[in-house]
């Protein structure tokens, strides 16, 4: 069996998680950008690794997010309670409904909008980060970029301390192969008007690197 098959969006996400590892079974993959090539290319991986009689025992999705101001601050440290596709489900005129609340029957819904993230899995990481912000952190196919968009997901999603691209499409892999799934991420620009003079990008990946050290064998056991 391998150990921890943690993905990143993009190289740099992965060389910073990768200068932080001390597990040397680990394996770190940038797989791009988004929910759908994130949930595509993890499940490859997963696939690949099974059928070589080397399967994974967890599935962490990590790298840089926006945080929601008065949550967690820039260069913050994010664990997920549960990875959210904040925008899966349909305008109406009475706001956003989510898949759950469109009424589908649940053979439709699959894993729904929401997975959680690994109660074990958390709690380890929790152990090992004792200054990580806990909360939802949602994931969207279009950064949220006004002060409009801001203040509607905030008030949708009350316990969201983040927002990313990737989570919830790996969470989904990870469901569907029946692996321990956590989520976490360091927190690089506020979410909101988009303003790269506050974007912190190099402390952003320099927490990334520190809490990567977390990711350890014990945590995954």
């Amino acid at each position: 069996m391998s150990g921890l098959l943690v993905v990143t969006a993009v190289p740099a996400e992965a060389e910073a998680v990768r200068a932080g590892l001390t597990d040397p079974t680990a394996t770190v993959a940038p797989v791009g950008v988004g929910p759908a090539v994130a949930g595509a290319a993890t499940a490859r991986l997963l696939a690949l690794a099974e059928a070589a009689g080397r399967p994974y025992r967890a599935v962490v999705s990590a790298g840089i997010a926006g945080g929601f101001v008065g949550r967690v601050a820039v260069g913050g440290t994010v664990l997920a309670t549960r990875s959210v596709a904040a925008d899966l489900g349909a305008e109406s005129p009475a706001g956003f409904l989510s898949i759950e609340e469109l009424g589908m029957p649940a053979e439709l819904l699959g894993v729904g909008s929401v997975v959680p993230a690994d109660p074990g899995l958390l709690d380890a990481l929790r152990t090992a980060l004792p200054a990580a912000v806990v909360g939802t952190v949602l994931t969207v196919g279009t950064v949220t970029g006004t002060a409009e968009g801001t203040a509607a997901l905030a008030a949708r999603h009350p316990d969201a301390v983040a927002e990313a691209m990737e989570g919830y499409g790996v969470a989904v892999a990870a469901a569907q192969t029946g692996l321990p799934f956590a989520e976490l991420r360091t927190v690089s620009n506020p979410v909101g008007p988009r303003d790269r003079g506050a974007w912190r990008m190099r402390e952003a990946f320099a927490a990334l690197t520190t809490a990567a050290a977390a990711l350890t064998p014990a945590a995954v056991r």
